[in-house]
């Protein structure tokens, strides 16, 4: 699910009590698996004003980089190919070029991962396995599925050349207000076979796990269990749905400012392909409102900005959140499913201050972005946390942690 805004989805415990205190931690993910079967990436890019994170990979012999929007929301990692290109938006010599040994056929199991739980079409087994990708902010991509190497260089020093299957795009569409990201393509990271992740564990280069630190100023990404705290993590399950292939959780209630909101029952999926967070059209209403009440008698005024639908600006321009996260309260999503697991959304989590002093909300309604009831926590609320996918247990995790941390392996 790509929802991306260049310029311009918490949960809950028993109504009637507030959610007991929670002493915030700081983990510090240092490699814990002596076989050193992992793989790091570092990460560019930002909430605003890029409204994307990337990561750059090799792909082929000998290998071209690749800039690749990091999408845990979609299944098919795919690049942008010169088979020729329409609508493709970087030049020709940046462009994937497919031999004809590359392409994978109706006929391979893959194929069919890709088209899953749609029926598996094969008219003819030896023909070209297309496919179509359509995304939430109208964008979409047409093309085949090609197989190249990824050279990636594992955490103790050795070099893996794994051949994964990835999309070939040769019809770019954006019918979305915002241009697209300026990368090469999209990293699936999805709970399919067909993602990233799922073919380097079916090939025993890593384990089906992985996970993801963002900031303002990148971070990073790993594939493996090396970098798996041993403990501080809060983790939750990924609800069961053979034709959700969301990392979705909950149900969840929703607290601001520690007191029960009455907003219970929530199911929240974990998407890097949002830019930001969003919620129904009847929970945002609640939570715009509760936000506004909180701000009556506060030096913020509403304001209009091109950055987002909802701004305010105070007596002077602001730098940044931290000059006005006091005037603002923390919404916390308790899963009640999980021990009570909390997910909580300081002020840094759902605001961005841009580059007119302004601060301006970053929780939007669903309805805006063609998500329907999905209540989605985007790359907004994902910051300053490290969140692990595990595909091998069906849960997910996340830790307060320092995601500008290097590690002196790499």
């Amino acid at each position: 699910m790509v929802v991306r805004c260049a310029s311009l989805h918490g949960c809950f415990a028993a109504i009637g009590q507030s959610p007991p205190p929670r002493k915030r931690s700081t983990v510090f993910p240092t490699a814990v698996n002596s076989l050193g079967s992992s793989v790091y990436l570092p990460v560019y890019g930002n909430v605003y004003p890029l409204g994307y994170y990337s990561v750059t990979v090799g792909i082929g012999n000998p290998p071209k980089p690749f800039q690749l929007d990091i999408d845990t929301g979609s299944d098919l990692t795919w690049v942008q190919c010169d088979a020729p290109c329409t609508g493709c938006t970087l030049p020709r010599d940046r462009l994937y070029k497919p031999a004809k040994n590359n392409y994978v056929f109706c006929k391979d199991p893959i194929c069919a991962a890709l088209q899953s739980p749609n029926p598996h079409q094969c008219r003819n087994p030896n023909e070209k396995c297309g496919f179509e990708v359509e995304y939430a902010d109208h964008g979409s991509v047409l093309g085949v599925v090609v197989s190249d190497s990824f050279p990636l260089r594992l955490v103790n020093g050795s070099v893996s050349y794994p051949h994964l299957a990835f999309g070939c795009g040769y019809r770019l569409q954006n019918r979305g207000p915002h241009p697209p990201p300026a990368t090469a393509g999209v990293l699936g990271l999805g709970r399919s076979k067909a993602s990233i992740s799922s073919q380097l564990s079916s090939m025993g280069v890593t384990r089906n796990l992985f996970g993801h630190c963002f900031n303002d100023k990148g971070g990073f990404l790993f594939f493996g269990a090396d970098f798996v705290p041993k403990s501080g993590m809060s983790w939750t399950s990924i609800l069961p749905s053979s034709s959700d292939k969301h990392y979705s959780s909950g149900p969840a209630q929703l607290f601001f400012g520690g007191k029960p909101t009455g907003i219970k029952d929530l199911n929240v999926i974990f998407d890097t392909g949002a830019t930001y967070t969003y919620l129904n059209p009847r929970v945002y209403e609640n939570v715009l409102n509760l936000i506004r009440k909180d701000l009556r008698g506060k030096p913020l005024q509403e304001v209009k900005d091109i950055a987002l639908l909802i701004c305010w600006k105070g007596s002077r321009p602001f730098k940044s959140v931290l000059d006005v996260r006091n005037y603002f309260s923390t919404f916390t999503l308790s899963f009640m499913g999980s021990s009570n697991v909390q997910l909580q959304l300081p002020p840094e989590a759902y605001l961005i201050v841009t580059e007119h002093g302004n601060v301006c909300f970053g929780i939007l309604s669903g309805a805006e972005a063609g998500l329907g009831t999905s209540n989605v926590i985007g790359d907004i609320s994902l910051q300053g946390k490290l969140v692990i996918y595990n595909n091998e247990n069906h849960r997910i995790g996340w830790a307060s942690a320092d995601c500008s941390r290097k590690f002196s392996r790499f």
